[in-house]
This record gives C-alpha cells, sequence and structure tokens, in this order.
C-alpha cells in the first residue's frame, strides 16, 4: 500500500475535531452595573482588585468560594487557585479570543473545577458558552488599589526568593496610579516626566464625542491651567479621554478639576441640538486623536 493511501485511511480513521470560530463581542462588559470600571481595570490600572459573587446557580454548585478579580496575576495567568479554596481571575492576560466576557466566565469555570491549590488550565479559545454576565451576581465593584502584588502571595510565599524575585520585578513596574472618587472610573497616573487622569466614559460613544466637542469649542476641555486634553482611547466599546497634568501636582489636588469637568460633561451631553459646523470641525479634530484599545 502506497504511503499516499495509508496517510487517506488513517485521515478517514482520526476523528475530526469541531473548528472552534473567535467572534469579536466590541463591547464585552456591556449589561454589567460598573462596566466602566471593569474596563479600567483591564487596560488602565495596574494593581487592584476587588471580589465578585457568583450566580446563584454555581453558588449552589460551589458552594461559598471567595472570588477575586485582579487586574494581573503572576505570569499574566488567566485564574489561579489557592490552597484555602480561593479563586483568583485575571483580566490582563497573554491570551484571549475576541470576546473577553467569555474568556472570563471560563477561566472562571476552569478554576472552580480545579482542586484548590492545583494549576488551572483555560483553554486560548474556549468557544461558545457563559459569559460573565452569566456566571456572577452584578452589582458595583469594590475595588481595592495596591502599591505593590503582595496580595498575591500566600502566608509565607515570600520566603521563597524565587518568588521574592518575581514580585519584586512586578512591583518596579508598576506606575502610581490612584482612583478619583471626582468620577465613577476616573484613575490618575504619574508616568515618568508627566502625570495623567484618564476616565472611562459610561455613555455611548457618540453622544460622548459629541458632548467633548462642545466642550472643545467652548474651550473648556481642559481640566484647568497648565493641563492639555491629550486624546481619547477607545477601549471595549467606551471612550477614554486622557489629560496631560504637571508632575508634580499631587492626584488629590485634581479631585475638584475632575468633578468641574464632570459637570460641565454632564451638562454637554444633555444638550440634544445638533453639531453646528464648529462642533462638526472639533468633532472631526477629536477623531483624528482617537487610538482603540482592545
Amino acid at each position: 500500500m502506497s504511503k499516499r493511501r495509508k496517510s487517506q485511511r488513517a485521515a478517514e480513521a482520526t476523528p475530526k475535531r469541531e473548528k472552534v470560530r473567535d467572534i469579536f463581542v466590541p463591547r464585552p462588559f456591556e449589561g454589567l452595573t460598573d462596566e466602566p470600571e471593569w474596563i479600567a481595570l483591564r487596560e488602565l490600572v495596574p494593581a487592584a482588585s476587588a471580589p465578585l459573587r457568583l450566580a446563584p446557580a454555581l453558588a449552589e454548585e460551589f458552594g461559598d468560594r471567595e472570588v477575586v478579580l485582579a487586574t494581573v496575576l503572576p505570569m499574566a495567568a488567566p485564574a489561579v487557585t489557592k490552597p484555602d479554596g480561593r479563586v483568583l481571575i485575571g483580566l490582563q492576560r497573554h491570551q484571549q479570543s475576541g470576546d473577553v466576557s467569555r474568556d472570563l466566565a471560563e477561566a472562571l469555570l476552569c478554576a472552580l473545577r480545579t482542586e484548590p491549590g492545583a494549576p488551572v488550565s483555560v483553554p486560548p479559545l474556549p468557544g461558545p458558552g457563559p459569559r460573565l454576565q452569566d456566571v456572577l451576581g452584578d452589582g458595583p465593584l469594590e475595588i481595592t488599589m495596591h502599591d505593590g502584588f503582595e496580595f498575591w502571595l500566600d502566608p509565607g510565599a515570600g520566603d521563597d526568593p524565587n518568588v521574592q524575585a518575581s514580585l519584586e520585578r512586578a512591583n518596579a513596574a508598576i506606575y502610581p496610579t490612584v482612583r478619583l472618587a471626582a468620577a465613577r472610573a476616573a484613575y490618575w497616573c504619574q508616568v515618568p516626566e508627566k502625570a495623567h487622569v484618564r476616565w472611562v466614559l459610561p455613555d455611548d460613544e457618540d453622544a460622548a464625542l459629541d458632548a467633548l466637542a462642545r466642550l472643545s469649542v467652548a474651550g473648556t476641555l481642559t481640566l484647568g491651567e497648565n493641563t492639555r486634553f491629550a486624546g481619547m482611547f477607545r477601549a471595549h466599546g467606551r471612550l477614554v479621554p486622557v489629560w496631560d497634568l504637571p508632575e508634580d501636582v499631587p492626584a488629590a489636588d485634581w479631585e475638584q478639576p475632575v468633578a468641574d469637568f464632570a459637570k460641565r460633561y454632564a451638562e454637554a451631553l444633555a444638550d440634544s441640538a445638533p453639531l453646528d459646523a464648529a462642533g462638526r470641525r472639533a468633532r472631526h479634530g477629536l477623531l483624528g486623536r482617537q487610538l482603540t484599545l482592545r
């Protein structure tokens, strides 16, 4: 029998694996109460955590398991189980599909089905299945900001020199970040030679862009003297305006300017009249300074 015929028969005898199709979801956190905060923790915040509640059906199946959302986990792992049964889910990870919500839900389910303390295996492309909106009890995120990643560690784990070295490397990469009280999902951060405020807007993109254009025409798009509107990100279907700030002004001093801007923005958002020529030009200019983050 020829090699070609043998290969053909072998292929016929081998069960075919169903191909998993990836589908892009532009707003993976849509429907969650704190959609802008989910986006901020995924895209803007280096070190933070928040407890999560399982949906009633999962709570009944897996019991009173403590689940914690983390911005990032060691080695950017999708999920970790602790020996005491705790489950940590990482928002920022190396592998992802086109539906971040589906990825995170699958990571959570894989972790819940893994023995406490054992490595969690998560498929890079999970395919159809439940999403975050299906597996969690919805509600506001109770976010805790961290100066470092010590919350990764189990008691005594810091004594391991390899663990300590990994922790020190991760901590060295953190830039100072403060969650502002003036607006939901607004964060101050300090990078070399400057600081920023970045705010994940909760509103429809077109309406938000119109409001920002109105403020641009009015000359009120900045946060005050010595500040500059740097542009916008588009992240998971929401706009994220960014302001450049003086590096020597502490985060607390920006609470009032951000609150004042939030009030101006809300007023501009409520204006339903069509943009005039100046507003349309300003809108076009804002679009030219926009970068998309997936």
